[in-house]
């Protein structure tokens, strides 16, 4: 059952990275005509796209997206719990644990995106498009650390302060949290 569960888990999460990409490159009014970001708009699209035409955006959050993707939360429990042979109890429980793991996703995302962009820096010559689109995702989070700590010799420590912040971050929550958090 544990390749079933890991199959399961990593299909739902990669693709509840590519729903949270969405509301992040609409949020960071990211270059939509970059070929990464139509990617993520049309493996998405399919489920998004009549999702809008019910439910409103709030400001320059996409709801509908928002919604999609806390949807494929409570999905992914609940079908990890079908196949664990648990019954399928969609309690307020679920609910919440399914919020409370979103907004871990985000942050492993921010995560990624962060490595995957330092790591970019390192080997590109800068006019690949991933790169770019990662630029415009990260620099509103960096841009503020970068004026406390500017660049020192070209060594740009910004993406290191956000990492370390995000990591207290997620200790924190999880001194609150306690096991729960971290079986996320």
């Amino acid at each position: 059952m544990n390749a079933m569960t890991f199959l399961i888990n990593t299909a739902f999460d990669l693709y509840i990275m590519v729903v949270l990409l969405r509301v992040w490159l609409q949020l960071a009014r990211a270059d939509f005509y970059n070929p990464f970001s139509q990617f993520v708009v049309k493996a998405t699209q399919p489920v998004v796209g009549p999702l809008r035409r019910l439910i409103p955006s709030l400001g320059s959050l996409d709801l509908a997206t928002v919604l999609f993707g806390y949807l494929l939360m409570v999905a992914k429990f609940a079908v990890l719990d079908l196949v664990a042979g648990n019954p399928l109890t969609l309690s307020g429980g679920m609910f919440i644990f399914s919020t409370i793991a979103l907004l871990k996703a985000a942050g492993k995302l921010l995560f990624w995106v962060l490595i995957l962009r330092a790591i970019l820096s390192w080997v590109s010559q800068g006019n690949n498009p991933v790169e770019y689109v990662f630029h415009q995702l990260t620099e509103p989070v960096c841009a503020p650390v970068r004026r406390v700590i500017p660049p020192i010799g070209g060594l740009d420590l910004s993406i290191l302060v956000v990492f370390i912040a995000l990591q207290f971050i997620n200790m924190l929550i999880g001194d609150f949290l306690g096991p729960v958090w971290y079986a996320l």
